[in-house]
Parts: C-alpha cells; sequence; structure tokens
C-alpha cells in the first residue's frame, strides 16, 4: 500500500509540473488563472478566486449563536438542510448549473463535495455572488487538485509516513479553506489520515453479507484488526494530531471549523476511542466533529460501535452531520429510510443549529431522495427549508 501511494505523489508531482491548464501556457509563461510560482520540481498553484462583490445577507438573531464560525448567527437562525454536490457534480461542467440543479429541488444551500473539479469554481462563485445558492460547507479536498477529475478525499493524508505526502495534504487543505472563506461557508469537512496496515474491512463486510458474522473467522479477524491496530496506530495518529495543530490556525483566521468525520473503514483514523483524546489535547474551539450516519451505521452493523451511544458520546463538539442510509451491512449513501439506520434514535443529538448536510449517491433518482427528505423530517422534523415549487414538497 506504501508503495502505491508512493508512486501515486508522484504520478500527482509530474502532472503538477505541466503547468498549461486552461490558458495552454507553460509554466515559464505568465498565467493569471491560476497564478503559477514554479520551484525546482513542480508548480505551486496560488488560486487567485474572484471575491464575490455582494455580501449575502446576515440576519440578527434574538438569542446569539454559540460555537458556529462566521455567519453563526445567520445560520442558527435561518440554516436547516443542505444537499451535497457529490450527487450531481460529476454530470455538470458548469458549477452555476450544478448548484441551480440542487436549488430547483428546493434547497436553499449546498455542500461542496470532494468531487468539485477546478472547472466547476467560476460557475460555482457566480451563483454564490448573484445570490442564488448559499454554501453550507466544503468536503476536503474542494477544489480537487490539478488534474483529479473525481473524488479523492484521501488522495492525501496527514497520518502519511512520507513528509512529502503530509505537505501536499497540508497544501491542498489550506486551498480548501481559502476557498470555503471566498464562498462563506462556515465548515470545512475533513478526513485525518489512516493506519498503513492489512486492510480488514472488505474482509468483514464479505463475511457480514453472506451471514457470517458469528462465525470463528469472523471472530478471528475481529480481533487480529483490534490487537493490529493498536499495535501500529502510535506513529500515525500522532502525525495526525501534529499535522492538525498546523493547519488549526489557518482555520482560525478565515473563522472555520474544521469537522473530523467518522469513517467507515476500520483502519482510518480517528478510531472511535481516540476521539476524546484528540479533543481534549488539541483543545481547539475550531475542531468540531462532523458525523456521517452511513459510516457509524456501517460499524455498528459489523459489530463495532453501537451507532446511538457514539453519537451522544460526542454530543458536545457536534456541528454537523452527513445524511444518508445504510443497507446491510455496507452499501451507503442510500436514501433515508431505504436501509438499516434507525434515523428517530438519533434524533435526541440532533439540533437546530447543526449543519444537516444530505449525502446522497449519484444513482438516486429525484423520487427516491424526496423519500429520503421525507423520512428525516418526520425522524428528526419539518424544519426543512424547502420551496414551494420544490419536487420535494407534495
Amino acid at each position: 500500500m506504501a508503495r502505491i501511494r508512493k508512486q501515486a505523489i508522484q504520478l500527482r508531482e509530474l502532472f503538477d509540473a505541466q503547468c498549461d491548464w486552461l490558458t495552454g501556457q507553460t509554466h515559464s509563461q505568465a498565467c493569471s488563472k491560476p497564478s503559477l510560482k514554479a520551484s525546482r520540481f513542480n508548480c505551486h498553484f496560488q488560486f487567485d478566486f474572484p471575491q464575490p462583490k455582494n455580501n449575502l445577507p446576515v440576519l440578527t438573531a434574538e438569542e446569539p449563536a454559540t460555537n458556529l464560525g462566521h455567519q453563526g448567527v445567520f445560520l442558527a437562525q435561518a440554516f436547516m438542510y443542505s444537499f451535497s454536490t457529490c450527487w450531481n457534480s460529476h454530470r455538470h461542467t458548469d458549477g452555476r448549473a450544478m448548484l441551480r440543479e440542487i436549488r430547483d429541488l428546493g434547497f436553499e444551500y449546498a455542500e461542496l463535495s470532494h468531487g468539485t473539479r477546478i472547472s466547476l469554481l467560476p460557475g460555482i462563485l457566480e451563483a454564490v455572488e448573484a445570490g442564488e445558492m448559499k454554501i453550507s460547507s466544503l468536503h476536503n479536498f474542494c477544489p480537487l487538485p490539478m488534474g483529479v477529475h473525481s473524488s479523492a478525499p484521501n488522495l492525501y493524508q496527514f497520518s502519511a509516513e512520507s513528509p512529502r505526502e503530509r505537505e501536499l495534504a497540508h497544501r491542498y487543505t489550506l486551498k480548501t479553506l481559502e476557498f470555503a472563506a471566498r464562498v462563506k461557508a462556515p465548515a470545512v469537512v475533513m478526513h485525518v489520515g489512516s493506519i498503513d496496515m492489512k486492510e480488514y474491512t472488505g474482509k468483514l463486510l464479505d463475511l457480514a453479507a453472506r451471514g457470517g458474522r458469528e462465525s470463528p473467522k469472523y471472530i478471528k479477524l475481529c480481533a487480529e484488526l483490534a490487537q493490529k491496530r493498536e499495535a501500529k496506530k502510535e506513529p500515525f495518529f500522532e502525525r495526525t494530531k501534529e499535522a492538525l495543530k498546523k493547519i488549526l490556525p489557518e482555520a482560525e483566521s478565515r473563522d472555520l471549523k474544521l469537522g473530523i468525520e467518522n469513517r467507515q473503514a476500520l483502519e482510518e483514523l480517528p478510531l472511535e476511542s481516540d476521539y476524546p483524546l484528540l479533543f481534549r489535547e488539541l483543545n481547539n474551539p475550531s475542531l468540531v466533529y462532523w458525523h456521517d450516519t452511513g459510516h457509524a451505521q456501517i460499524k455498528e452493523n459489523l459489530g463495532f460501535i453501537r451507532h446511538a451511544l457514539h453519537l451522544e458520546s460526542l454530543r458536545d463538539h457536534l456541528f454537523g452531520f452527513h445524511i444518508h442510509d445504510v443497507q446491510f451491512p455496507g452499501r451507503d449513501h442510500c436514501a433515508p429510510g431505504s436501509g438499516t439506520i434507525d434515523f428517530a434514535a438519533l434524533a435526541p443529538a440532533v439540533q437546530p443549529r447543526h449543519l444537516k448536510v444530505f449525502e446522497f449517491s449519484p444513482g438516486l433518482t429525484v423520487a427516491d431522495a424526496k423519500k429520503g427528505v421525507e423520512h428525516i423530517s418526520r425522524a428528526w422534523g419539518a424544519d426543512a427549508t424547502l420551496s414551494t415549487a420544490s419536487p420535494f414538497t407534495a
């Protein structure tokens, strides 16, 4: 795995050296969008995003919002649900059309997913400037690094042994923070790393799908996983914490929250037992928890956590949700109500101030999405801000 990641980084650097994006110019020529600074090995991209001319309206709340970042008052009073562009970014070449499709579903807010290509940025900024759509959050890395054309949130990891990979993770996270500030999003959702070890998640999912959760083989694999990841975890977790310490001041300076997302893979960080230590050691109000309902449910389906109890344990740090369902054992990003998640059992932890983002599979139809939104409205309260023209308001 380490060898494959090293090769991927080398290929990434080779592509970065081809500084002819959009303009057809090389690294020795001037380039205004984006500006380029040539180095010995590759070109460093400095994205000069145009600033929206008009600020989005900020409402005055009767009671002050707490722990929400910039525009927190507006979000606390007016924000309810958002819809991720992971559902439709792949089929658009214009960012404005992409956001208009989500707006036409009845949503005022969108999350810019980790599948957001650089070519979509001009249209996104146009839509934000025109007041057609507001941005609730971005998912790192957003925009995608040059030459990457599909979702790649784990392309570079803070936990990596390679200093070069950690530097690239830092660099492209900074690009995400810069773009988040320009579109006035209060939060960035992040994957923070993994333990470089033998992969167990897929094997356990396959056994569970065949009804083998109680089998001796399944139990043996679980015990082996627990022992090996604890034995190997420390250097990966330490590198992750050090990287977060470096990026948190950048988030603070932009009044952004960094949402650490729970992950579905059993080899990824943080482990559920690591969250208390992470928040206690870093002790920074810009660092928050982002709960992915599907990822937590996969781990419950595998027998590693109790979903509702895990969510409750991190309630004090909770800032936002990715909402989707899971068909047993591991098919996620399904419409709520079509899988194994008991959303009503999660409702006690859900507050109006939380950012709640529907994160649906690109293959989900509008009809299925409508059913999923309605299911959440029943389970968590009918506070979704949907327009009367929306197909979601039957």
